[in-house]
Parts: structure tokens; C-alpha cells; sequence
């Protein structure tokens, strides 16, 4: 009994740690020239009509028909059906927003206890229909090196493909972007996806950096119970995904309920532990 408050106990602190770190901005890849390194608060007018909006609980379409990095014609459910899925619109030859999105996702993955391959998979889909399946190959096979994660090369599906495709799949989860002729670059936001098995919609994450904590939630949560432990159950009975913020932050009054529960538990481990104590016949007397 002592041993399993324990454990309970354990797990509510871990439900009270910090609120979740914020995302990163949502902004897309364009800076004020004015000043170097910070984000303008005035969208510039290449990004008027680029947007990133949420559709929680609708599907992709999986007929559309794509090439992966190996070359091979596929569609987009051939990539889904077993596991949640971690997706992601980039294009390949992108001079630094891409990039930083594929290293953001990559960084959240090396802390996390979860393995690519084994419970989750990684779907970039490529907006630019100039992307061929030679330059995502290419870029699969350096991000990997980068990272030191060859191993899970089968886990990275870089896709592209036509103009048609690109267009149903990304409408579909409301990405919008426009290809600026000044600077010779797509204007988009940045941003990743978490997908259920069944490829529905199921979380949306802003910025070029993603908490681990939020992304192991959400992996639990659209895995439907086929990845997980019972921590992650008692962690996601403590959090709740915020559709605005796109964020996971605490339930006060789940967490209040948890504390109560932890408290009976604990009194009466200890109430038990104590008559058990009392009734046990005093140790005979040693001449």
C-alpha cells in the first residue's frame, strides 16, 4: 500500500511541475531588415494571406499520390493506418525555415521516451512541386547525419509531388502560402502536426521549437491507447490541449481531485499499516 501511494504521489508531482514552456512564435520566415534577428510586428504584405489554421478532427486525404525519397510512387494512407504520425509542410530547398522546423522536431525527439519507427512515424510533405525525390533524399540523408540518427531513416518519409497533390493535403489541414518573386522564397508558417493513426487531425504546434513534454502528450493522445504508459494516461488526466494557445496546460480541478484521491490513499495506508502493527502479539521475553 505504501509503495503504491508512493507511486501515486510521485506521478502528482509530476502532474504540478511547471505549465508547459510556451512555443515558439508562430511567425513565418520573414524578419524586419530594420533590425536584424527580430520579427517585425507589421506582416509584411507577402504574408497577408498566409495562415496556419487549425481543423482539429479533420482527415487528410489519403488517395492523394505522392514520391517518397526512395522514389517510389505512394499515397498518403500507405503512410498511415498503424501509428500516430508527426507531419509537417517544409520544402526541401527552403534557405532556413525548413530547416529550422526538421531540427526543432529532431531536437524534441531525442529527449523523449517514445521511438521513431516503433510508435510514431515522420511525414514531411514538400509545397514545392519543383522538390524532386532526389533533392528530399538528399536532405533526409544530412538532417540524419546531423542529428546522428540514421537509425531511424526508415521512420522519415520525405515526400513530394505535383501541384494538385500538394494543394488537397495542405488545404486540407490549413496550411496557405505564397511564393514571394522578390526574394525567390515561399512566405509560410511554421509549424508541425500530430495525426492520428486513421490520419485525422488531431494537434497543431507553432515555432521552430516543440516541447518534448507537449508532444509526448499529444503522441499519447492521438495514438488512440497504442502507445503510452500509465503515466502518460495519469499526465494527460492532468493536462488539456488548449486549441487556441496550442498548448497543453493544467486542469486545476483534475489535479485537485488527483491530490484528494492521493490523500485517502495515503491515510489509509497508514491507518491500515498501523492496526496491522497493533494486532501482532508482543515478542516473547528472553530469560
Amino acid at each position: 500500500m505504501i509503495r503504491f501511494w508512493a507511486l501515486g504521489f510521485g506521478l502528482w508531482v509530476l502532474c504540478l511541475d511547471a505549465p508547459l514552456r510556451a512555443q515558439a512564435g508562430s511567425s513565418g520566415g520573414y524578419s524586419d531588415p530594420r533590425a536584424p534577428g527580430t520579427v517585425s510586428t507589421i506582416t509584411p504584405p507577402q504574408l497577408k494571406d498566409v495562415t496556419f489554421k487549425q481543423r482539429l478532427g479533420e482527415m487528410l486525404p489519403l488517395d492523394a499520390a505522392f514520391s517518397d525519397d526512395d522514389g517510389r510512387s505512394v499515397t498518403l494512407g500507405q503512410l498511415f493506418g498503424r501509428k500516430p504520425v508527426l507531419l509537417a509542410f517544409v520544402y526541401y530547398q527552403c534557405p532556413m525555415l525548413c530547416t529550422q522546423v526538421m531540427n526543432g522536431v529532431s531536437s524534441a525527439l531525442k529527449v523523449m521516451p517514445f521511438r521513431a519507427g516503433q510508435d510514431f512515424d515522420v511525414v514531411l510533405v514538400s509545397f514545392d512541386p519543383r522538390d524532386t525525390p532526389a533533392i528530399a533524399a538528399e536532405k533526409k540523408r544530412a538532417h540524419l547525419k546531423y542529428w546522428s540518427a540514421e537509425r531511424d531513416a526508415a521512420a522519415w518519409h520525405l515526400l513530394t509531388g505535383g501541384a494538385a497533390s500538394i494543394r488537397r493535403v495542405t488545404s486540407a489541414a490549413g496550411f496557405t502560402y505564397q511564393w514571394d518573386q522578390r526574394t525567390g522564397q515561399f512566405a509560410h508558417v511554421s509549424g508541425i502536426l500530430v495525426v492520428t493513426p486513421e490520419g485525422r487531425l488531431s494537434r497543431y504546434f507553432y515555432g521552430v521549437e516543440y516541447s518534448p513534454k507537449e508532444l509526448r502528450l499529444a503522441l499519447v493522445e492521438s495514438g488512440e491507447g497504442r502507445i503510452g504508459s500509465a503515466i502518460d494516461e495519469l499526465l494527460l488526466y492532468c493536462f488539456h490541449y488548449d486549441p487556441e494557445s496550442g498548448r497543453y496546460g493544467l486542469v486545476v480541478m483534475n489535479l485537485v481531485r488527483l491530490g484528494g484521491v492521493m490523500t485517502v490513499l495515503f491515510m489509509g495506508g497508514f491507518i491500515l499499516m498501523m492496526r496491522r502493527r497493533e494486532s501482532r502479539p508482543p515478542p516473547p521475553n528472553r530469560p
